[in-house]
């Protein structure tokens, strides 16, 4: 999400898959789309990287938690890690290799879907605070 000026210059980043200055969230959601986790980072963190913290806060959280959806950009090392420090197993939903173009994905439509919730009130369509922690409490 792009970053008012407001926004304190060692939380934010750019991100130049998306070519946005600001932060990312990371969330995590269950089955339904209700929020988990939600963690912000500056938008330069790779999302395999903003994904540890993530998932060591829902293993704390949710102790029940042993399967976590999520898409290719979390593949490699995160899931070694995931296995054996957080005790989750994580399953990449890949699209299949012989499609073109833009094909939906069955687990991503819920992020995406409580993504389009968060992101519908203008309050939550750029970040205004000056710490990570007083959006997280936002989203929250």
């Amino acid at each position: 999400m792009k970053a008012a000026e407001t926004v304190a210059c060692p939380s934010r980043g750019y991100d130049a898959g998306k070519k946005i200055n600001g932060r990312k969230r990371h969330i995590a959601v269950d089955t339904v789309g209700l929020l988990l986790c939600v963690i912000v980072t500056a938008a330069s963190v790779q999302d395999r990287d903003g994904a540890r913290p993530l998932l060591a806060m829902l293993a704390a959280s949710c102790r029940r938690m042993r399967l976590v959806w999520a898409d290719g950009g979390y593949a490699g090392k995160l899931l070694d890690w995931a296995k054996t420090t957080a005790r989750i197993t994580v399953a990449i939903v890949k699209r299949s290799d012989d499609v073109n173009g833009f094909q939906v994905l069955p687990k991503q439509r819920v992020v995406e879907r409580t993504l389009s919730w968060i992101t519908r009130h203008r309050r939550y369509a750029r970040d205004h605070e000056h710490l990570p922690e007083h959006h997280e409490a936002m989203v929250h």
